[in-house]
């Protein structure tokens, strides 16, 4: 295939100082995402949430981003990218109070709220934040957007590596408040804060050229709102909805009505989209690419969410997270050799891709059987270098062909892919653990399993509800020194669900596969994948 000439010279003079701030944005949501994954164990402990609540918190730190990022994606051209900036820092420091009002002994809903929204809050700033630093970063390195992506983000694993040694060090060894854990992700937030005080900032190529919002929606069109969406629709059915429940005490908001008046929100959302783009149909190829970066967000940042835990219940907890900081000091670096890959060789981003998608699925099918922690850090290799690539890389896809849609297309697919990690990847492993957890403890020893149910089900889209484990007490049974035949059931019934869980996860690369091999094939019929440019208007008469 066919490749734009290369050059790691940016377009502006403080071009690599703008990318070193967004890298240290990024570098905070890492954190605080790494953090996050290894103090789940402990806030089922704490306030004995289920699987699938744990789930729904997590999930929260990716549904929130997907409003920052779209809403910012939409006004950072008109507004500018400094105040967006400014909007994160603050929504950094708020999600800091709200989160660290959950204590121990309070009432499960109060602290169950507390931590949503709080994390809700955290992922918002993050979305504010790659609002302007995806495109910004796209902008500034016009001629090798694959390369400084996935410099940029390079700093995710990066943050999970330090959020994962933080669990480590401070949690496992030392036994320090999860609290103190989490809020050391203030210390980068106020490193951006610096990084980016005071820099002037370019245009994107299609502000530059004058385009309005609505001739940046035209790719975007109807087809790529509808997907997005879709995703907000459900945002507002299932997550604000038992939120608002909860918090109003009004069942309004989890009945058919509340449901019924979600979806309305979203088709209306689409006809604005299409209003505003004169009807406009949108890109196909735009379309697939924001389906497929779905299954992007689910199964990266999803599993991301969770292996912490899984892997720690395989083995050890102590185990799981120095696994945990492995595969992200690996993803972290291996995202500077995209460059490499791509010009030596001579790999498309559409290649890529594909090799990705089939290396996650046999890394996933293979960690799901760990036995030891030898053999666990040989299969992980294989999933971290699978998942490597993935969200820097589409980013790039949309960066090169689709110009014309500035800020606005890159931000709507960042929005999909943590939206689906917050709404179907995080949730729908948690439902996957309760699920396979449950049905394996049934068939074994159902009277252990009345014993060990929780009070709440897990429910999961169309999904048949399921009792999980209560997490307070399955915690107790996994943690007791020496265990009882009852307690050794119940552990083993939770290793026996991780596995499947992992598994049933491998499916989505699968789907991603064939996507990517299809798009391989289609680049090939018109001549190579190559960036586009924006052609100038014809001169009028």
């Amino acid at each position: 295939m066919q490749h734009a000439s290369v050059s790691n010279e940016g377009i502006a003079p403080n071009a690599k100082r703008l990318l070193w701030a967004g890298f240290l944005a990024i570098l905070a949501a890492g954190i605080g995402a790494g953090v996050r994954g290894g103090i789940l164990a402990t806030w089922a402990a704490d306030f004995g949430f289920t699987g699938a609540q744990l789930g729904a918190i997590g999930g929260a730190g990716f549904t929130g981003f997907c409003f920052g990022i779209i809403i910012g994606g939409v006004v950072v051209d008109k507004i500018g990218y400094g105040k967006l900036v400014i909007a994160a820092f603050l929504f950094h420091v708020l999600s800091a109070f709200i989160t660290f009002a959950a204590t121990k002994g309070q009432a499960q809903g109060t602290a169950y709220l507390f931590l949503y929204i709080g994390t809700f809050v955290f992922a918002l700033a993050n979305g504010t934040l790659e609002a302007v630093a995806n495109p910004l970063v796209s902008t500034l390195f016009p001629n090798n957007r694959t390369h400084f992506l996935n410099l940029l983000h390079a700093s995710w694993p990066a943050g999970l590596v330090l959020g994962g040694l933080i669990g480590w060090i401070l949690g496992e060894g030392m036994h320090v408040s999860w609290k103190l854990q989490l809020g050391l992700f203030l210390v980068p937030t106020a490193l951006y804060g610096v990084a980016f005080m005071g820099q002037t900032f370019p245009k994107s190529e299609a502000s530059a050229k004058g385009l309005s919002v609505g001739e940046m929606l035209q790719e975007v069109g109807i087809l790529g709102a509808v997907v997005a969406c879709f995703l907000v629709g459900l945002f507002f059915k299932d997550q604000l909805g038992g939120i608002l429940g909860f918090f109003t005490g009004n069942p309004f908001f989890t009945s058919t009505s509340w449901s019924l008046l979600a979806w309305g929100v979203s088709a209306a959302l689409v006809f604005v989209v299409a209003v505003k783009t004169n009807f406009s149909i949108g890109s196909i190829l735009l379309f697939v690419l924001f389906g497929t970066h779905a299954l992007v967000g689910a199964v990266e940042l999803g599993t991301d969410g969770w292996i912490q835990n899984i892997t720690g219940n395989l083995l050890t907890p102590a185990e799981g997270k120095i696994l945990f900081v492995f595969t992200s000091l690996l993803m972290f670096s291996l995202r500077f050799c995209a460059d490499f890959i791509e010009r030596n060789l001579k790999v498309s981003p559409i290649g890529l891709l594909f090799i990705c998608s089939v290396l996650a699925v046999i890394g996933l099918r293979l960690v799901s059987g760990i036995e030891t922690f030898a053999g666990a850090m040989i299969t992980l290799a294989v999933y971290a270098l699978g998942k490597t690539f993935f969200w820097p890389t589409m980013l790039a896809v949309v960066g090169d062909r689709f110009p014309r849609t500035g800020a606005v297309a890159m931000s709507i697919m960042g929005g999909i892919g943590m939206m689906s990690a917050g709404l179907l990847g995080g949730p729908g492993l948690g439902y996957a653990k309760d699920r396979f957890t449950a049905e394996h403890l049934m068939n074994t020893a159902p009277a252990v399993y009345e014993q060990y149910k929780a009070p709440t089900p897990s429910k999961f889209l169309f999904l048949g509800e399921v009792h999980g484990l209560d997490g307070t007490k399955l915690s107790q049974a996994q943690t007791a020194a020496a265990k009882t035949p009852e307690q050794q059931i119940v552990s083993q019934a939770s290793i026996a669900g991780d596995r499947e869980t992992l598994k049933a996860d491998s499916y989505i690369p699968a789907a991603m596969a064939v996507v990517y091999l299809l798009l391989f094939f289609y680049f090939r019929t018109i001549g190579g994948y190559r960036p586009v440019r924006i052609e100038p208007a014809p001169a009028r008469a």
